[in-house]
């Protein structure tokens, strides 16, 4: 496969994005990948890639460029320890701003040769929301949309990341752990009845068992078999929403 980073210039400055696809002519279906509030990392680059070794032009983007795009060390999350400063980035990060972020991500897709547009957009954590953000803010190019073990998706503000789900118009995908203090069941039913009211395929899924963060293999609470259902639910969701062009597997 192919793997490069390259910087593409937004209204915020400069955004550090991780590309990687297949090494055979294109193009190939785009996949954006919305990173958790621990910042990019190996650990991410090496999901990026598992995307674009099953023939997905694969787009990770730092998110947190506007600070300079810090990333955190996930160990002393098991000891419950959380980064003051990550909190403050994953709340200061607003979904208006990843809505911006994802039209230079498929205007620059749209542009490559290597890329097939409608894309798929997929968030861990806190980039769950951000997910949805992408999809509200131009259903014609994001044709499915996945978030997985997502945050904070339901508050009581006007601005809530659920009630952006009408706004989208492609096959979602959500996938829940049971042991998650920010994703409650009440939030998975708020998404549920907003996906329910807008119409079209969708799928929530609940991994019992599971923790916040079970799909990270670096993390402690990783839990292969429910990650490895995560990982055949979005290849699956990919497979029926996106075009393939001459090349992949």
């Amino acid at each position: 496969m192919i793997g490069s980073s390259i910087q593409l210039s937004t209204g915020d400055g400069e955004m550090p994005v991780f590309v990687v696809h297949p090494d055979e002519d294109g193009p190939f279906p785009v996949i954006l990948f919305f990173m958790d509030a621990l910042g990019i990392r190996e650990e991410l680059r090496d999901m990026a890639r598992r995307c674009a070794s099953a023939g997905y032009y694969t787009m990770l983007p730092n998110l947190f460029y506007r600070w300079g795009g810090p990333s955190f060390d996930p160990r002393p999350l098991a000891q419950g320890v959380v980064d003051p400063k990550m909190m403050q980035l994953n709340e200061t990060l607003d979904v208006p701003m990843t809505m911006r972020d994802a039209g230079t991500l498929l205007d620059h897709a749209a542009s490559d040769r290597y890329a097939s547009l409608p894309a798929a957009v997929i968030g861990y954590c806190m980039g769950g929301r951000h997910a949805i953000g992408a999809a509200a803010s131009d259903p014609r190019r994001v044709a499915a949309f996945a978030s997985l073990h997502g945050g904070r998706l339901v508050s009581e503000q006007p601005g809530s990341p659920h009630l952006l789900l009408m706004k989208t118009t492609g096959e979602a995908y959500f996938a829940w752990a049971d042991n998650d203090p920010v994703a409650p069941p009440e939030h998975a039913q708020a998404v549920e009845r907003e996906l329910a009211s807008r119409g079209g395929r969708y799928r929530i899924e609940l991994h019992r068992g599971a923790e916040h963060g079970f799909t990270f293999p670096e993390r402690h609470c990783y839990d292969k078999p429910a990650a490895e259902r995560v990982w055949a639910r979005l290849f699956a969701l990919f497979r029926r929403n996106l075009r393939r062009g001459g090349g992949g597997q």
